[in-house]
């Protein structure tokens, strides 16, 4: 049910913003970004219980949890970069948009340094 609890409010404020567009363009994208930030307020728990599933599998498989962290890491970089260059878009702004993207897929990749190293020491180890 959470679900609709979402999509619910996600068509009241599309409502609310087609309806204000046209006399406050800044308000509607006002209402937008804080319709966004009240989604993502929605469902934090359920991405803590999808960590702590994950964190589990991590001890059980006996996987470094360093790198489950950097994973994660990464994930919440590309969704928060995502939102930001949607919330450009929104706002008409497509050439920040995509600096915005480029931006995040740029930290996603110093990020992910230290796995693709272990991954090529490993590599290197095996060779001999």
């Amino acid at each position: 049910m959470d679900v609709l609890q979402i999509v619910g409010f996600a068509l009241v404020a599309t409502i609310l913003i087609v309806v204000v567009k046209n006399q406050r363009p800044e308000i509607a994208l006002q209402i937008s970004v804080v319709a966004g930030i009240v989604i993502f307020l929605m469902v934090v728990s359920k991405i803590k219980a999808i960590i702590d599933v994950l964190n589990d599998l991590a001890n059980h498989a006996g996987v470094n949890s360093y790198y489950l962290t950097i994973i994660l890491k990464i994930v919440g970089v590309a969704y928060i970069a995502e939102f930001g260059a949607q919330v450009c878009r929104d706002a008409g702004e497509g050439a920040i948009a995509t600096k915005v993207e480029f931006a995040g897929k740029i930290m996603v990749l110093v990020l992910a340094l230290p796995i693709i190293v272990a991954i090529l020491e490993s590599v290197v180890r095996l060779i001999g």
